[in-house]
């Protein structure tokens, strides 16, 4: 299937990703990964809830940890560019056959819940609570220092239909991957905010969130990062990396929380906002496609991702595989 032709004129406008809501079953131990390894902020705590943004965000969350008996991802959030399109969006996912409710979210405005069809859980909104700036007060700066939320990455149990849905919503497919046997793709990376992505689906077992990322100031605080979780109890949270991606050009960290929730650092990427911006190709069997130099890439980080809360995972309809490190 070729990538489809980007929708400029999407049925509602949405502006960027926004947040991720985790269940935890560690509250405190997810508290000190977080806050105290990774850096984020914490803008709220009590029992049985903390609520974190990182340096650069206004927003009063990008990151919502709840107490659970399981570990999963509850909802993925995007914001929305105004009240008008929270109605359009509401009208278009009904329309789809899609389930849609309205949510109470605290510190949020109205509250869109719904889902993609392969049982994605989606929320939007347009209002949520600001906050004062932090982005110059350095000396809160800890961890990997990390700057604002940047992408979510989902395991599709079909990619070809994952990106024709995002596509409908006016996501535009930067990079992608493409099984040359099959003419299928295995993989894509799809914005809204200009970068290379919000939303990325990789072929596997699915829907399961297979990471979060953070964007980071340079290189050099991955470092920071690496020797902080070496040396404090966390040596076994690095899953993979540091290396550089081939696609998006990213400089890359994995580490995985206390639960297993997959988080990516990340920086070096570059700017999409031209409407007539030309994706890019790439052959499932290039070596160099995900790591552009570095270890490949571990057998965990292709078959292990984040259950979605109540969404029975299937397996994926293409069968390709790619390079997996011994």
């Amino acid at each position: 299937m070729p990538v489809p032709q980007p929708d400029l004129y999407p049925p509602f406008n949405i502006v960027r990703l926004s947040h991720v809501e985790f269940g935890v079953t560690d509250l405190a131990r997810s508290r000190a990964f977080y806050a105290d390894v990774l850096g984020l902020q914490v803008t709220h705590e009590e029992a049985d809830c903390i609520t974190l943004r990182a340096m650069e965000e206004r927003g009063h969350h990008c990151i919502l940890l709840r107490r659970a008996a399981e570990a999963s991802a509850k909802a993925l959030s995007f914001k929305l560019y105004d009240e008008p399109d929270l109605d359009k969006a509401h009208d278009w996912f009904k329309s789809q056959g899609m389930p849609v409710e309205w949510v109470e979210r605290r510190w949020q405005g109205r509250t869109l819940r719904t889902a993609d069809p392969h049982g994605i859980p989606l929320e939007f909104y347009v209002k949520m609570e600001r906050l004062a700036p932090i982005h110059q007060k350095y000396a809160l700066y800890k961890g990997v220092k990390p700057l604002r939320i940047d992408h979510f990455n989902c395991f599709s149990p079909n990619v070809d239909e994952s990106v024709a849905f995002y596509n409908s919503i006016g996501f535009r497919v930067t990079e992608y991957t493409e099984d040359e046997e099959t003419k299928k793709l295995w993989a894509a990376w799809m914005h809204r905010k200009g970068g290379v992505h919000d939303m990325a689906f990789t072929n596997g077992t699915g829907p399961r969130l297979h990471h979060t990322a953070f964007w980071v100031p340079s290189p050099l605080n991955v470092i920071d990062l690496l020797d902080l979780m070496s040396t404090t109890g966390w040596l076994a949270n690095i899953e993979r990396g540091p290396g550089r991606h081939g696609i998006s050009n990213a400089f890359f960290l994995y580490v995985r929380d206390p639960d297993g929730h997959r988080i990516e650092i990340y920086c070096s990427d570059y700017q999409t906002v031209d409407p007539d911006h030309e994706p890019i190709k790439w052959d499932l069997k290039d070596p160099q496609r995900q790591t552009l130099w570095g270890a490949p890439a571990p057998r965990s980080w292709f078959e292990e991702g984040s259950i979605f809360e109540g969404v029975t995972p299937r397996a994926a309809d293409l069968k390709a595989q790619p390079i997996v490190a011994p």
